[in-house]
This record gives structure tokens, sequence and C-alpha cells, in this order.
């Protein structure tokens, strides 16, 4: 199955570069302008300048964001900024943070994994990917040659033979360390002992991996290496840029925190909203409540975990009401979508609410979706945005579980897009990966 090995990490010389805080930065696809401004201003090091470079006017073929990034990354090696480990090491990364008041604790794992291409199913997604976020990944992978941040995946410890190995090691001190950083800590230590990096990687070699973020940079990856290889015939199955840099967390690591996007809806017209009720109810029991903006958070929740059966949360249809959906007719709904995807697949919330509501009631299909479609993560802030009239409704969806994620991407299927987002993201610039 799949291939583990260790690397040469590439990091910040903590002798020059303690403070973490002003050097590490968001992976690329969170990273919005005035965060990128920011993210510049904070430290001359910051990894911005590697991870997502600034675009200007005035840049062309040869002078552009990944050709300043590529020269960024060979000053900062020459001068000692960035240093190359000896030996190669398996990474262990313990990720600590908060979230609504509860402190939680991520064990990564960060190797090195051999690109194969899906049909393989040894690597397994689960989503489906854009064009325009692969085409910026590949154009910095040509320049730099580099995995600039590592991909998050999920493995199974079985008989938690792993999490046992590293019990019993005992931890050195750590090769990376950090204070509190927008309430969250790392800490990084090199694992290069070979009887024990064997046992890691064996342990791993003998399942699948799957992808839980980092899609476009994965396709990204197996786009950049078709390109090597096509450039030269003579090259081995060992070179560098047959293998992709990631972290990998067992799917039952109680760090590992899955947040739904929730749907913020807008820009639907009268006449619609006026008749969505009655079509509704064509597929729902339909529950109206008062709303109360200090419980509504947590009466959500309520709702939509205390069963197995398939229900939504909507607000903003009805003044001073929240409407809590229960599919009445799976069969009905199941045959709406399409053929192609599997019976778990159309049983998802998220399903039901891109395909049934978003798609057919209101009519969001054909590019329309684009501007009228926006995602949140935090049910509070959005049911907010509805109460200020930013946005007209939003869908509050469940969580999404590990398990269920890892029975899509067995049964060869694919979520609806922004299905799941893993919390926190990874961060870049803890550790890099050479392609050369």
């Amino acid at each position: 199955m799949a291939e583990i090995r260790p690397f040469r990490g590439v990091h910040y010389n903590k002798q020059l570069l303690s403070n973490l805080s002003q050097i590490i930065c968001s992976p690329y696809d969170i990273i919005s302008p005035q965060l990128q401004q920011e993210l510049y201003q904070r430290s001359h090091y910051n990894f911005i300048r590697l991870e997502h470079g600034r675009e200007v006017p005035q840049d062309t073929a040869t002078d552009n964001k990944y050709t300043r990034s590529a020269s960024t990354l060979e000053q900062w090696l020459k001068e000692g900024v960035l240093e190359i480990d000896e030996t190669p090491a398996i990474y262990l990364h313990d990720h600590y943070f908060t979230y609504q008041n509860m402190e939680y604790k991520r064990r990564g794992i960060i190797a090195c994994v051999r690109l194969e291409e899906w049909d393989k199913m040894i690597i397994r997604p689960h989503e489906g990917t854009l064009a325009e976020p692969k085409s910026d990944r590949i154009n910095l992978l040509r320049e730099l040659k580099v995995n600039t941040s590592p991909i998050l995946a999920m493995f199974e410890d079985q008989k938690q033979q792993i999490s046992s190995l590293l019990a019993k090691q005992g931890l050195p001190e750590p090769l990376i360390s950090s204070t509190d950083i927008n309430g969250e800590k790392h800490y990084v230590w090199a694992i290069t002992e070979p009887k024990i990096v064997n046992q890691i990687c064996d342990s791993l070699a003998n399942q699948p991996i799957y992808i839980a973020d980092g899609h476009h940079r994965y396709e990204s990856a197996l786009a950049y290496q078709r390109e090597r290889k096509t450039r030269s015939s003579a090259t081995s199955e060992n070179e560098a840029f047959n293998f992709i840099m990631m972290t990998l967390v067992d799917f039952s690591d109680p760090g590992l925190l899955i947040l739904p996007p929730h749907r913020l809806v807008r820009g639907i017209s009268k006449s619609i909203l006026n008749e969505l009720i009655d079509k509704l109810r064509t597929f729902f029991d339909i529950e109206e409540q008062p709303l109360d903006i200090s419980t509504i958070q947590q009466q959500s929740n309520n709702l939509l975990m205390e069963t197995n059966e398939i229900r939504l949360f909507l607000s903003g249809l009805k003044k001073d009401h929240v409407l809590n959906l229960k599919l009445r007719n799976f069969t009905t709904t199941s045959k709406m979508m399409p053929y192609f995807h599997s019976e778990l697949y159309k049983k998802l919330d998220v399903s039901i609410i891109d395909h049934i509501i978003l798609e057919n009631l209101l009519e969001l299909r054909g590019g329309k979706e684009e501007t009228r479609i926006a995602f949140s993560y935090d049910g509070q802030d959005a049911i907010n945005k509805v109460l200020d009239q930013e946005y007209q409704m939003v869908f509050l969806l469940s969580p999404i579980k590990a398990e269920v994620i890892k029975a899509i991407a067995d049964a060869s299927d694919k979520m609806p897009r922004k299905s799941t987002y893993f919390y926190p993201k990874l961060p870049s610039g803890l550790v890099i990966h050479q392609l050369t």
C-alpha cells in the first residue's frame, strides 16, 4: 500500500529566529489580502514570502511572485536563515489549540509519502478540486521545487501500534517549539533512530492514506511529477519529486476536529423565497421554533446531534423563527441526485442541502452559486450575518465524522465541495521538503 519515508527536513534556524509567532503563517488557501499584508509586515523572514508571495502590476514571465519566492528561498538557505537537517527523519508534531473554550492536542507524523494516482486507491480523496488553486500550486512547485506545507492526511493506528511505540521512547528536547501563536502552540521532534523510523514506516505501509486537507496540493504534486518524468527518461523512482510531505493523523486522535461549513445564501428573488416553505414541505417535516439568539447555537447543535435521522436547521426564512427540517422520504431525494453517487453520499445533509435545496429549490446552479453562497464554520457568526441582513438565510449542518469520510473515500466517491473543515489548519513554515 502506501510507501512512507523519512526525509531531511528544512526549517528555520532557531539560533537566528526563535520566535515562531513572527515567522510561520497560515496555508495559502485561507490567507486574505489583508492577512498577507500583515504577515509581510510582521517579519522580514515571515514564511508568507515563500508560501503566498505578493503579486504586483509589473509582474512578468521572469519576475513574478513565484520567481521572487524562489530567490528568497535560495537567499535564506545561503544566509543560514533556513537550515537542512543532516539525518533523514520522521517528524512528530504536537499541535495544541483551543476551540469553544476547550483545549485540544492533535498529534501528527510528518513524513514523505510516495505520490500515487487516485485510481490505485492507495491515497484516497474525499472531495473534488478546482482548477485555479491547482494552477497556483503547480507554478510554485516549478519555481521553488519544495513542498512548503504538508498535506493533512489520516490513517488508522491499528491496535495503537504507533502511539504505543512513541509513548515508550520518551521524547528529547523539541527541534522546534513555540509559545502561544493566536491561541495555538507547536512542538516538533525529529525522530532519527533507524529502528523506530522503520517501525513507523512499516506500520503505515500496510494501509491506505486518506487526504483530509490538501487535495489541490496533492493533485498539483501529481502534475509536477508527470512533468519531471516527461522531461527526463533517466529519472529514478527514488527522486524526491515522487514523494510529497504529509502530516499523518490517526482517525481516532481526539484533536482531529472537523467543523461543518454552514451554507449562507443571498441574492434569491422574492418570488422564489415566497414559495420556498411550501416546496420544502414536499420533502421535509418542518417544525417552527422561536428564535432565541442567546441559545440558538446550542439549540441547533442539540437538534442536529440528537438523532441519526437526516435533519437540517434553517434560519432567516421566517422572521423571529428557526425551522427544523426532518427529511421525510430519502427515496425521493435520492432520485434527484446524480446517479453515480453512493447511497452514503446521498444521505449526507450537505448533499441534501446542495442538490435538493440550493440547486433545485433555489435554482442556484450554472454558475449562479459562486456569488450567492458563502461558507461559515461558526454557526453563531453565520446566524448573526443573517440577522444583520448580510445574507437572507443560513443552513446549519452537523459535523461529518471521520469514519464517514473514510467510508466515502473507500467507496471511491467524493463529497460535495466544502463539506469539511479540519480545524485548525496546519501552519506553513514548520518543516519544508525539498524536491531536488
